[in-house]
């Protein structure tokens, strides 16, 4: 059996998207594994890791030079005290010493590809920690083929220290969807069609564009678009721009909405469009697929490698080529269709229990190298 320490010293919950879904859904299933003895590493924000045998870190993760001294100098201590085997970090960074086997899943290479994704001192911090967590992890886990050869690329890793281990995704609602009548009473939604894209409001994620091709869509054919997601301040110049081009009454830009309300979106949409320029795996798409609605997508980094032939392709630059998938998705019923039933078979490749094994095959070859 192998004892493996998680490092969890980063997270605050509610604070970062996929990153904690990746973190919930491995660790519950790495948890059911007869072969895996688990010691979660939490910080003061977490708590008890549940089900999990959880020792206390003692550090506040917003304070990103407390987290760091926490995940470099305290967690190194407590993993030697545990008797871990090896210790795996879920979220790109990594202790860099340590008598005990390092896996590092590093899950983009954003600070780098498209910097504005990370500012300030985390952005300073992400250039120094994320090369160093790759140079000084024994086997270093990737969610797409994409990462890996931006992994190779740009940190000068080999490719076999790396291991592609794609995530999951399941169709385990947190909450019965709120009924379409509600959520188009509440959003003054009408009887219109309804276009989702579920993206945090930073500038990679391409809305800014998403914005001009809704806008080329006629205004009597126009849907209405529905983003909601985590705010940041880009979303005061998306506001603008949809001012810009008269896109005020076809846009809701939401927050963080229920569970009941998102899925009551994914329930009234007729589209789902993920324009974003770069994405380490792209989460979203198949969690869209898994709920039947059709979905068209940025041709680029790992985007293509996930969705495969079950989503429409287009060029993210090109505000074009969006709105023709977005009028396609709505006009082309044969071709939406077509669309949902094969998302639905993409999406059920893609399992948490699978993403647990193929990890736990990298501890695997990690404590025999």
């Amino acid at each position: 059996m192998i004892h493996v320490g998680l490092n969890l010293v980063w997270l605050t919950p509610g604070e970062h998207g996929g990153l904690e879904v990746y973190a919930r859904e491995l660790v519950a299933r790495l948890a059911e594994r007869p072969d895996l003895r688990l010691t979660a590493f939490v910080n003061r924000a977490l708590g008890p890791w549940p089900g999990v045998p959880s020792e206390l870190v003692p550090v506040t993760p917003a304070r990103r030079v407390e987290w760091v001294r926490g995940e470099q100098e305290l967690l190194p201590r407590a993993a030697a005290r545990a008797g871990c085997d090896l210790v795996h970090s879920l979220a790109s960074t990594a202790p860099l010493r340590g008598r005990y086997r390092r896996v590092t899943t590093i899950h983009d290479l954003n600070y780098m590809k498209v910097p504005e994704s990370h500012f300030g001192v985390r952005g300073l911090g992400m250039r120094v920690l994320v090369p160093a967590a790759a140079w000084r992890s024994h086997r270093i886990v990737v969610d797409s083929a994409s990462t890996r050869d931006d992994v190779v690329h740009h940190l000068r890793v080999r490719a076999g220290r790396i291991d592609v281990v794609p995530l999951g995704v399941g169709f385990t609602r947190a909450a019965a969807p709120r009924p379409a009548g509600e959520l188009r009473a509440q959003l003054g939604l009408g009887d219109r069609q309804v276009v989702l894209s579920v993206s945090a409001k930073r500038p990679h994620k391409n809305l800014m564009r998403l914005l001009g091709a809704l806008a080329r869509i006629p205004a009597e054919r126009r849907p209405a678009l529905v983003v909601p997601g985590y705010p940041t301040p880009h979303e005061a110049q998306l506001r603008e721009r949809a001012a810009e081009l008269g896109l005020d009454g076809d846009l809701r830009m939401l927050d963080w909405v229920s569970a009941a309300d998102l899925e009551g979106l994914y329930a009234l949409a007729e589209a789902f469009v993920f324009p974003s320029l770069y994405e380490g795996f792209g989460l979203p798409v198949l969690e869209a697929m898994t709920r039947g609605v059709p979905v068209a997508c940025s041709d680029r980094s790992s985007l293509p490698e996930v969705a495969g032939d079950a989503a429409l392709l287009f060029d993210p630059d090109s505000e074009e080529q969006i709105a023709g998938a977005i009028e396609r998705l709505l006009s082309d019923g044969g071709e939406a269709e077509r669309l949902r039933a094969a998302g639905r078979a993409r999406a059920a490749r893609f399992t948490w229990e699978r993403t647990a094994e193929q990890t736990a095959e990298s501890y695997r070859r990690a404590l025999a190298a």
